[in-house]
């Protein structure tokens, strides 16, 4: 069998992984938009920091492909689709067949239609080569501007603020971690990032970036105006479609697949941050993985079923641990709120319950006893009586 995989990050690679670990005898070949092999993207941001070398940047040696037998295309993109003739066909024109297609081109960079955008010292971090970009004029320009308070921006500043960089993020919303956190939590959160030396905006829009060629500032809708040498624009990401809605495949704001991770053309299916599933998309690792797990299975004639990704993100921010499960902003009747919260030590938790069910929490400024809460929200585990009990530290989470 032939399986052709387009995309090597996250979902493409652990994809070709599973399938060479079910199969021996399958072959396997991936094609990449970048040149470099798979790496963590959370890696971009040690190594924009300083605390990461470049060689540790990757997931595995450069022999692991050779070893897997796997047919790795490194700066080769595919540019269409023919399934009619189940052939991909790459940037250079060259046609490749298939048996069974795996699309995992992933997302990119948004970047919101601010005038002043094109001009030079304006980047996204997405790959790589963005990070080495960003370094490669920072040495120079030592003033950064991070547009979103995300927590890719938060992460960003962070590493910036790690090489020595005066960083200012600007965030939209009224307070840091809009979908992460709630604005109590995002207080403590802001207090600790600016004590770092990072400072914050929040309620702010941005309206322009000014200067000549080169970045020499924002102006805000307010009329307020930060010089910076340079933006990083942390807004977001844009599932990649294009191939899919060019190759005939159903697609509304991801590409739309099965419980199967199969989409709506037999033979083809699809995982990772460009993909919708009932709905959703995901946008973060752990969905990447399960999803690149049912598809490898799939692929390979098997039987596999994709039921969701409970959102789960975990951070590092000014010294502080956050880890952000599941509904933490509960809208509508049903629900309550469970509190803890110890500014002095940099400790917050919250609970969300709906109707004695677990579905959300924040823990933030310690990781102790995040393994466990994740599972319970996981299973829907009832609080039962003594629910005040499970913000204690220590509490078993396993005797829900």
């Amino acid at each position: 069998m032939n399986v052709v995989v387009v995309g090597n990050g996250v979902a493409g690679t652990l994809a070709a992984k599973a399938l060479r670990d079910l199969d021996s005898e399958a072959s396997i070949t991936v094609f990449a938009a970048e040149r470099h092999p798979y790496y963590p993207r959370p890696n971009l941001i040690e190594y924009l920091a300083g605390t990461m070398a470049r060689e540790e940047l990757f997931a595995f040696p450069p022999s692991w492909p050779a070893d897997r037998r796997i047919d790795l295309r490194l700066g080769e993109p595919v540019r269409a689709i023919h399934p009619a003739s189940g052939e991909v066909e790459t940037a250079e024109g060259r046609r490749v067949r298939y048996d069974r297609l795996l699309l995992a081109d992933g997302a990119s960079a948004s970047v919101p239609p601010i005038p002043g955008v094109g001009r030079r010292g304006v980047f996204t971090l997405r790959t790589l080569d963005d990070a080495e970009a960003v370094l490669n004029e920072l040495s120079v320009r030592p003033r950064v501007a991070v547009i979103g308070g995300g927590l890719l921006g938060l992460e960003i500043a962070r590493g910036l603020r790690g090489r020595g960089a005066d960083v200012e993020v600007i965030e939209f919303f009224p307070y840091l971690l809009p979908r992460q956190l709630d604005p109590e939590g995002s207080a403590l959160l802001r207090g600790r990032i600016e004590a770092a030396g990072v400072r914050v905006r929040v309620g702010t829009a941005t309206e322009e970036i000014f200067g000549g060629d080169s970045v020499r500032g924002l102006r805000f809708k307010d009329g307020k105006e930060l010089a910076a040498d340079l933006a990083v624009i942390a807004a977001g990401v844009k599932p990649s479609t294009a191939l899919a809605r060019d190759a005939g495949l159903p697609v509304d704001r991801g590409v739309l697949v099965s419980d199967r991770m199969e989409t709506g053309v037999p033979g083809i299916f699809a995982a990772g941050d460009g993909t919708q599933h009932n709905g959703r998309l995901y946008g973060i690792i752990p969905a990447s993985f399960e999803q690149a797990r049912v598809a490898a299975v799939n692929l390979l004639g098997g039987n596999a079923s994709y039921r969701g990704t409970i959102p789960s993100n975990t951070l590092k921010v000014a010294g502080l641990a956050l880890t952000s499960i599941g509904n933490v902003n509960p809208e509508g009747p049903g629900y309550e709120v469970l509190r803890r919260a110890d500014p002095e030590r940099g400790l917050y938790k919250k609970i969300v319950l709906q109707e004695g069910t677990l579905v959300g929490a924040i823990w933030l400024g310690t990781k102790s006893g995040v393994s466990e809460i994740s599972k319970a929200i996981a299973r829907r585990a009832a609080a039962g009586p003594g629910k005040e009990s499970l913000l204690e530290d220590g509490f078993d989470f396993s005797k829900l």
